[in-house]
This record gives structure tokens, C-alpha cells and sequence, in this order.
């Protein structure tokens, strides 16, 4: 098994610190070429592992890897290497592929190439060892290609906090972020079509692992999203990646509240909440003029509209760049995989608790909440439905959280038809919540005189939608429970 913390680097970044005293030491450098195989229907991505040849100078090298689908930062694998005389992949009894391929092995055939320059350097980090390894090069697929650029922090010796404590020294030479992607994960990105934003991915949890395990990959899951999303939104400025970027925020600081019997009394866990939560704050302001604009009519509003949006989307740009919040990224993972948490004695006994009897009770809490808060929906004001809408929200991402917990078939037909109630009481909702703060939003931006900008208060349709979203609870509190 190799764990080690991987980062990505721009170009400029990638000069800046080899340029740095930081990275003085002698270090060795190499050119890497390495051609990825699977089959036309890509059944070993598919199975969860890549297949490669390595080759340096005359050395080739066959590596095969299971790559965790949500793995982020904190990179935990297995892998089976041995040479190879050339290019043709050879799968015998000693790899997993045979098996899990069958007749299928026969098509295996290159898919994409990897070259990179590595330099490698041993570092000393007060009393730890670190190896620090740069990639920098492309990988190519087709026509297509993409520019890599990696750093690969592997603790040979001492405390896991040095590595961190490294990492942040770096990125004050030159700005890092939290790498999400291997390089197979990059290649078979070229293979398919571009992505202009990214959903949440099904966190495959086993029924068997602890509560704290559980958080540990649901927060890294959350953590990918949001990363995956941050890299389209500072490239394109699109209302998509804005809005998946925001909603992965949302996912992690729900699975904080949802597992807080985990960490409770620990002051870091409240402080990395808080400022998640301002971040997600400075994406919600443009995310409100992204709702507004889609409702506008008339040039002028509009007008005003889309220039206040690129204020804010530069404000958002400002945010995602900012050392602040690098450096929350950074905090959250040490926090995940080394926090004090990690060894309360207090509350030893609720992380070693089963996940699927913590998402038990867990679930069945949320709905209760839910049930309750919606009984006599049709009286309640613009706060109490806003209270309700964030209640429904924290059940929505805790079913697909645990999910993968409950697969029987009749688990998955009733997790169909209850995610559909709970999706429609969320969307009727969420059309409440914007005429709700379709006001402030108009007075922040001076546009209450505005003609056009009375429509956007929906009093005329505010009536109906209350209607249908009591209907929408109904039919969600008939739902039956699909972990039961």
C-alpha cells in the first residue's frame, strides 16, 4: 500500500518552486513515458483499477493500480508492478485483471499516454522525511491533451502533522491545490466528452466500517466535487460548476452536522465548519443573480443584472485564489486523516459504531424533522419554510450518503420513489425561498424602482406555489423509509 498527499501545480508555480531555496537539496530527474491499456468498453477503468507500461530509458515497467473512485488529497492504493520485456501487457494468475477481465483480457489495446519530467527530492522536515516528487508534462488521448502538473508528498519517517506542516511552506513559494485526479483519471477524462460541471459521485460505503471511516470518505467525496468544480469555475466563470461547486460545500458541511456525535466539543471541527460556510457564502452571492437572471425580462434589468453578476463571479475568482482558502483545504485534510478527533476518548465509542446502525438512526432523525417541520405547511412563514427547505436538504444528501448501505432490491426501489418526494418538496421549496429573498437581493443592487424587476417578486404565483408545496410533503411523508 503507498499513502501520500498529492497536490497540483501550475506551470508558473511548478518554476517558482523549482526555483525556490525550499527545494536547494540535490534531486534527481527522469523522463517518463507511460501508455495506459483497457478495453474498447473500458472494463478495467470500469472494475476500478488502470493497467499501465512505464518506460524509462530502456526499463519498462507494468503497474497495475486500484484506484478509489473519490480519492482526493490522500491517496490509498493497491498496486501490482513487475518488468516487462515490451509493450504488450501481460496478465497472468499474479495481477487481479485476469480474473475480473475473463475472455475480455484478449482486447486489452493502448487508450492513452502519459510523459512527464520527475524529480525527485528526499526532504527533511524537522524530525519526518518526506519525499517529494514533481511531475510536470501531458498526457495525450486522441487529439486530445492536457497539461499536467503534479507533487507528490510521500511520508517516509515521522508525524503525519510534518507533512502538512511541509505542504504549507511550499505554498507560500508558489500556489497549490488539493490534487483530486491520478493520471489514469486524467487520461480517461480525453476519452470522453468535456464535462461543464460535476455532480456528486455515489460514495460506496461497506456496511462493516466504522462511523468514522464513513465520514472520512463521505467528507473526501465532497471535497472531490468541489475541487472537480473549482478547476471548471475559474476557467469558464459558467452559472454549472458555480452551482455543483456550491452545492458540494453544502454536502460537507450536512455530513459535519449529520456526524457531529463524532467530534463533539472539538473547537476545530466548529471553526472549519464556519469557514466552509463563508466560502459557500461569497459562491451563494453570485448564485443568486445567476436565479435572478434566469427570471429576468426586459434589456435594461438584465443589463444591470449581468454586470452585477461579473462582480460577483470576479469576486468568487478572488475567493477561489486566495491563500485563505488554500489553506482551508489543506487545514480540512489534516483535520480528516490526523485530527484530535480522531483520538477523543469521549467519543471513541460513536466512531467505532457500525455506519449502517449510525445511518440508521441518523436517517430516521432527519425524516422526523422533516415530517414535523412540514405538517402545517401552508401557514408557515418565508423563515419557518426556509428552516424546512435546509431540513429537507440535510435528508436528501444524508440518503445519498448512506445509500450504498441499503442495496437489496426492495431497498433501492423505495430509495427511487422517496429521493423523487423528497426532490419535488426541495424544488417547491427552493422556487418559495427565491421569491422570499428576490427583495433583499432587488435593494442590494438598487433595482426596486426598477418595472421589470416586480415580476421577479412572484406575488401573484406565491399562492400556488404554497398549494403545491404542501401537496410535495405529503407525498413525501408517505414514502416509506428505504432503510428499513
Amino acid at each position: 500500500m503507498e499513502v501520500e498527499l498529492k497536490l497540483e501545480l501550475s506551470e508558473a508555480a511548478a518554476e517558482l518552486l523549482r526555483l525556490s531555496p525550499i527545494l536547494a537539496a540535490e534531486h534527481d530527474c527522469s523522463h517518463l513515458r507511460a501508455i495506459y491499456y483497457d478495453t474498447p468498453d473500458h472494463a478495467v477503468s470500469g472494475a476500478g483499477f488502470s493497467l499501465r507500461i512505464r518506460s524509462k530509458g530502456n526499463q519498462r515497467i507494468q503497474t497495475i493500480k486500484a484506484d478509489g473512485p473519490t480519492s482526493v488529497g490522500l491517496f490509498t492504493r493497491s498496486e501490482w508492478a513487475m518488468p516487462v520485456e515490451d509493450e504488450t501487457p501481460v496478465l497472468d494468475h499474479t495481477t487481479p485483471l485476469k480474473s475480473v477481465l475473463g475472455k475480455a483480457a484478449a482486447q486489452i489495446a493502448p487508450v492513452f499516454e502519459v510523459d512527464v519530467e520527475r524529480c525527485t527530492w528526499n526532504v527533511r522536515e524537522d524530525d519526518a522525511e518526506i519525499e517529494l516528487v514533481m511531475d510536470r508534462g501531458q498526457v495525450h488521448a486522441g487529439g486530445r491533451g492536457e497539461l499536467i502538473g503534479e507533487l507528490e508528498l510521500e511520508l517516509k519517517s515521522g508525524a503525519p502533522a510534518a507533512l502538512f506542516a511541509f505542504a504549507r511552506k511550499l505554498d507560500v513559494v508558489a500556489p497549490l491545490r488539493i490534487g483530486v485526479l491520478s493520471k489514469s483519471q486524467r487520461g480517461y477524462r480525453l476519452t470522453r466528452p468535456s464535462h461543464a460541471s460535476y455532480k456528486a459521485e455515489p460514495v460506496p460505503l461497506d456496511a462493516e466500517a466504522s462511523a468514522a471511516v464513513a465520514f472520512q470518505q463521505i467528507a473526501q467525496s465532497c471535497l472531490r466535487q468541489f475541487r472537480l468544480n473549482e478547476a471548471l469555475l475559474v476557467e469558464h466563470r459558467h452559472a454549472k460548476p458555480l452551482h455543483q461547486a456550491r452545492v458540494a460545500l453544502r454536502r460537507l458541511r450536512s455530513a459535519f452536522s449529520l456526524f457531529k456525535d463524532l467530534f463533539a466539543g472539538d473547537e476545530r471541527a466548529a471553526t472549519l465548519r464556519e469557514d466552509l460556510r463563508a466560502l459557500a457564502g461569497t459562491l451563494g452571492e453570485a448564485r443568486n443573480l445567476d436565479v435572478l437572471l434566469e427570471r429576468a425580462s426586459g434589456d435594461d434589468l438584465q443589463q444591470r443584472l449581468q454586470t452585477a453578476r461579473e462582480e460577483a463571479y470576479t469576486h468568487v475568482e478572488h475567493a477561489l485564489n486566495a491563500p485563505w482558502t488554500r489553506a482551508l483545504m489543506l487545514d480540512l485534510m489534516e483535520w480528516l486523516t490526523d485530527g484530535a478527533w480522531l483520538r477523543n476518548a469521549v467519543t471513541a465509542d460513536a466512531r467505532e459504531e457500525p455506519v449502517r446502525d449510525y445511518a440508521v438512526r441518523t436517517l430516521d432523525r432527519a425524516r422526523r424533522k422533516v415530517k414535523k417541520g412540514g405538517r402545517h405547511l401552508a401557514k408557515l412563514d418565508d423563515e419557518a419554510r426556509h428552516e424546512l427547505r435546509k431540513d429537507a436538504k440535510k435528508l436528501r444528501y444524508a440518503s445519498e450518503f448512506f445509500a450504498s448501505l441499503f442495496d437489496k432490491k426492495r431497498n433501492r426501489r423505495r430509495y427511487k420513489r422517496f429521493i423523487a418526494g423528497l426532490e419535488d418538496l426541495q424544488d417547491q421549496l427552493g422556487l418559495l425561498n427565491d421569491l422570499a429573498t428576490a427583495p433583499e437581493e432587488l435593494r442590494k443592487l438598487d433595482l426596486e424602482g426598477v418595472p421589470e424587476a416586480q415580476a421577479l417578486l412572484g406575488a401573484d404565483t406565491k399562492p400556488h406555489l404554497i398549494h403545491a408545496a404542501a401537496e410535495a410533503h405529503e407525498g413525501f411523508a408517505d414514502a416509506k423509509r428505504f432503510w428499513r
